[in-house]
């Protein structure tokens, strides 16, 4: 049986070999596999040094401080303490937070939390090319406004708000601005020593790095969020528990090769993608969701006129791709995030998420290009059939 082609990269990726091999060698009696707060022996020592290797690769990769740099276990822990943390620090001051419609349901589900404990969230409309408008934010500002929270990069439609823009606002008025940037770091320049951004969420397994670590950029000067997790007051006492020296070293090992790769990957991987559009454009009654847009070099939601989209994904099994993030693509719902932008449920049901890494290679996009033509052209006659029957 064929392997699938794989092309759900915005999920999640897999561990590049120079992480895996950098991880491996922190798991064995010969390795660095002490507990790196243990400072009353070299062992401890060792795995210490091999932590801050790691930040210090990370805050590279971004354009931070790595004291700027507070290892979780993913972007989703991250949101949460960047977003409740700074909820509870700033509590006397305002209660009125503003995000997206469009968010991760990891931003959308803290803010769902803190609203049932009395805070008050904006939730703002995108444009129909799935963006956030600095405009809007500005409108949505009050006095009471202590945080905005928008994501980089969409999830879903690799649509890339202006950051840059958004939070300069955000700093002249004197609010908190937190990005997820979770699908963006390691795929494009980040300079956080330029760009006006007070916390950002990091997810490694969207670099190629190992699932389970993560962090949150806190600048220096900025509101430090309040612990979410408590017990031992590691990480600046920001962030308590053990760090997995592994996955640390994993992280930073994937951050590397992402900063040596990034241009050379930026440019193929842009590449590839656009010789997949074109070849399923060709197909006709197909639209580019967010295609308008400023967008990440890999992604592409396509949706297909004609066809449901959970039919179109089943008969193209040979290839891994999804509906949505990986987070909501079990839903029977549509997408929020495309229904956010305006979408019929018809055509959010019917749209695909279809995504290129560094892995991927022209044979497969030729594949891939060939069985989704293949499919979708028997799937509409079968419609059009099923119609004229009934």
């Amino acid at each position: 049986m064929r392997k699938p082609i794989y092309l759900d990269y915005a999920s999640t990726t897999p561990v590049a070999p120079d992480a895996a091999a950098a991880m491996a060698e922190c798991l064995t009696l010969d390795g660095t596999f002490a507990n790196p707060a243990s400072r009353s022996h070299r062992l401890g020592w060792q795995a210490e040094q091999r932590v801050e290797e790691g930040r210090n690769q990370l805050a590279d990769l971004i354009g931070a401080d790595p004291r700027e740099i507070v290892f979780t276990s993913g972007a989703t822990e991250s949101n949460n303490l960047a977003i409740k943390g700074v909820a509870s620090q700033r509590a006397e001051q305002g209660r009125h937070i503003i995000t997206s419609a469009i968010e991760h349901k990891a931003v959308l589900d803290c803010c769902a939390h803190l609203q049932t404990q009395g805070f008050e969230v904006t939730y703002l409309r995108p444009s129909a090319d799935g963006l956030i408008a600095p405009e809007a934010v500005a409108e949505a500002l009050r006095e009471d406004t202590i945080l905005v929270t928008l994501m980089h990069a969409n999830n879903e439609t690799g649509v890339l708000n202006d950051i840059a823009a958004i939070g300069a606002l955000c700093g002249k008025n004197e609010v908190v601005f937190h990005t997820d940037a979770a699908q963006s770091v390691g795929k494009i320049p980040l300079d956080l020593a330029a760009l006006p951004v007070d916390l950002l969420s990091v997810s490694a397994h969207k670099f190629y790095g190992p699932k389970g670590i993560g962090a949150l950029f806190v600048r220096r000067g900025a509101t430090l969020p309040a612990a979410q997790i408590h017990g031992g007051g590691h990480e600046r006492d920001m962030r308590s528990g053990t760090l997995p020296t592994h996955q640390i070293v994993g992280l930073g090992a994937a951050a590397a090769l992402c900063a040596s790769l990034m241009q050379e990957d930026m440019a193929r991987i842009t590449t590839l993608r656009d010789t997949l559009w074109h070849a399923v454009e060709r197909l006709g009654g197909v639209a580019l969701n967010g295609g308008a847009a400023p967008r990440l070099p890999g992604i592409s939601n396509i949706a297909f006129e004609g066809v449901e989209g959970e039919t179109l994904l089943s008969a193209l099994g040979d290839l891994a791709l999804s509906t949505g993030s990986a987070c909501t693509s079990a839903a029977v719902e549509p997408s929020h995030v495309l229904k956010g932008m305006g979408l019929s449920d018809a055509l959010a049901h019917s749209s695909l998420r279809i995504t290129v890494g560094r892995y991927t290679t022209e044979e497969e996009i030729a594949f891939a290009t060939q069985r989704i033509s293949e499919v979708l052209a028997r799937l509409r006659t079968g419609s059009q059939l099923s119609q004229q029957g009934a």
